[in-house]
């Protein structure tokens, strides 16, 4: 397993958005099938930390997070720079937290679309969903915000699930965490995305989608393309909200999904496997500072 560790010396949905229609339920016909016997396989796309003590540690969430999939028996991967082609080119899913990463080249941009076409998943935390181009990035992940727009409001999230039936949100109730919120976002509008919960913003009330799911064929591909998934939770400024029990779940559920394998097949942790370097969970817990667990 191939993870990029930085020390801690690095410096790091009134609603007006109609939800789309919720697609089949887990095993209808003509919905995804996953081969459950085989492992799910990340990609951790981090970054350079950002921001203060215990905020947007992109670095630490790749090196707690690699460590709770492989402890769920996922085969993880990742690191704090953009895949390439080869990096994705067995991988279900790819989980981006890192700051403005909707900025990307055009080789980028291509890489992410033909991993899209196939039928990969992605996963977007937080200001993940940053850059300069919202229109094109809300293509991607169902909404995106503009670099250097005054559109995020911290103080306590109180959020209102949209759809509790929805196997992301199993056995959740509304809830409340302190974190930070997006508002003046660029909005796919077909398909739209569906909303799974939303949030009224804490310094204007304005009542804004914040988790989400995203289903869609990448425009601009073949016909025979495979349509995709994404799961965006828009919280995560505080770093310490990943591991909430009322969220870990959730993520864990989540990621699953993207990757198109049943939602439970991350929630149970794995006895751990034969001692030595380089097998499953080789490296983890480096840098830990008490996170995920």
């Amino acid at each position: 397993m191939r993870i990029a560790l930085i020390g801690a010396a690095v410096l790091g949905l009134a609603l007006g958005i109609p939800m789309a229609a919720q697609g089949p339920p887990p095993g209808a016909a003509g919905a995804p099938q996953f081969a459950a016997a085989r492992p799910i396989r990340v990609f951790i796309r981090a970054g350079t930390k950002t921001h203060g003590p215990g905020q947007h540690d992109y670095p630490q969430f790749l090196a707690d997070w690699s460590s709770v999939l492989t402890d769920r028996g996922a085969v993880v991967d990742g690191g704090l720079h953009f895949p390439s082609a080869e990096d994705l080119a067995n991988v279900d899913v790819m989980v981006m937290y890192k700051g403005d990463a909707g900025y990307m080249t055009a080789n980028e941009k291509a890489v992410l679309e033909t991993f899209l076409r196939r039928g990969g998943g992605l996963v977007s935390f937080h200001d993940t969903l940053c850059g300069d181009d919202p229109a094109w990035y809300g293509n991607v992940v169902g909404g995106a915000k503009k670099h250097g727009e005054m559109n995020f409001s911290a103080g306590p999230i109180k959020y209102t699930i949209a759809d509790p039936s929805h196997p992301i949100m199993q056995g959740m109730s509304s809830f409340e965490i302190d974190d930070e919120a997006f508002f003046r976002m660029t909005w796919s509008e077909n398909p739209k995305i569906h909303v799974l919960a939303t949030a009224p913003m804490p310094t204007t009330g304005e009542v804004v989608p914040q988790i989400w799911t995203y289903e869609r064929q990448m425009f601009g591909g073949a016909a025979s393309a495979q349509p995709f998934r994404a799961f965006v939770w828009m919280q995560g400024h505080t770093y310490a909200n990943f591991a909430d029990p009322k969220v870990q779940p959730m993520i864990l559920r989540g990621i699953a999904w993207a990757a198109k394998a049943p939602v439970d097949a991350l929630m149970t942790v794995r006895p751990a496997r034969g001692g030595g370097g380089g097998g499953r969970g080789a490296g983890r817990g480096a840098g830990r500072q008490g996170g995920a667990n």
